[in-house]
């Protein structure tokens, strides 16, 4: 079966101050995930599956799935809190989602071969599509996963703090990510906090997660055992707003043995708009790619895709 493309774009946008993933950047009011489908789909991605709230699927549909399925066949997956294991409660007053790693579990009756998993409001660069397809199309071993790393100098905001998970690797394989949740940029430098007071300072050229990761279907079984773990031990610490992150899923995977991760570098300088003031820059990186000749002004111009 041909490796599936997953978007995680289910996340609340707070600090964007609005629905960041539907707000539109490009030309003819494309949003980044247009760009990231289009990416996809010339790489050779012929399904694509959207993770979403389900506040917002009518909206989704109306601005960017309803098209995209002229292109390449969509499914669409709710992120409901409520979607728990069997013999597990909600807390009280718990509105907040339960993070990436639920999210991809969300996904597991429609997705049943390889993916690749990413974010909705980050733009990835056309190379590590490619890269990614070939490696899921190749790849025969179900332990055996991949990513994508960026530099971090590559990935911070002018505008504010960011998340990123910070990765150990030797030899080209993921010994480790640690997901800091709050990183800043300071001039030619990068800090962390982890409780508001005290910042330290990260390697600027570390090698991080951007969320983009290429698993085997072997990957849900993994989540969900750590899904239950989380929810047994970890959520009592913060039981409103604890998260269960793929990080966490791949640091399981990794310590436990049952799997390794390739890492594949990207050069690439990641865009995003976390905060309402990244919008301007994105637009300019867009433009200054259309002017390359990365993209057509007409995005979709030429393509016939696999819609279904």
């Amino acid at each position: 079966m041909k490796p599936v493309l997953v978007v995680m774009a289910a996340g609340l946008g707070s600090r964007y101050g609005g629905l960041k993933q539907l707000d539109k950047i490009g030309p003819n009011g494309e949003i980044i995930l247009e760009l990231s489908s289009y990416d996809a789909i010339k790489a050779g991605f012929e399904k694509i599956v959207f993770i979403l709230r389900k506040e917002i699927v009518e909206e989704f549909k109306e601005l960017i799935g309803n098209k995209l399925s002229r292109f390449a066949e969509i499914e669409y997956v709710i992120q409901d809190i409520n979607n728990i294991p069997e013999g597990f409660e909600v807390p009280e007053e718990r509105v907040k989602p339960w993070g990436t790693g639920h999210a991809i579990l969300c996904a597991r009756d429609v997705v049943k071969s390889s993916f690749l998993v990413i974010n909705a409001d980050d733009y990835y660069g056309q190379e590590s599509f490619k890269l990614m397809y070939e490696y899921l199309s190749s790849n025969t071993e179900e332990n055996n996963h991949a990513m994508v790393g960026y530099e971090l100098k590559n990935t911070l905001s002018e505008n504010g703090h960011v998340a990123r998970g910070i990765c150990t690797v030797e030899n080209g394989e993921l010994k480790e990510v640690v997901e800091r949740t709050k990183i800043i940029k300071k001039g030619e430098s990068a800090y962390y906090t982890e409780n508001e007071q005290d910042w330290i300072e990260v390697d600027y050229n570390s090698i991080v997660s951007m969320n983009m990761w290429g698993f085997m279907n072997s990957i849900f079984e993994i989540t969900e055992k750590g899904f239950k773990d989380f929810l047994r031990n970890d959520l009592k610490n913060n039981p409103l707003k604890a998260e269960y992150y793929i990080p966490l899923v791949v640091s399981n995977l990794i310590n436990s043995g049952e799997g390794k991760v390739k890492v594949m570098n990207s050069k690439d300088k990641w865009y995003g708009v976390t905060y309402q003031e990244d919008k301007v820059f994105v637009k300019e990186a867009i433009e200054k790619m259309i002017n390359e000749g990365k993209y057509k002004k007409n995005l979709w111009e030429g393509i016939k895709g696999n819609g279904k």
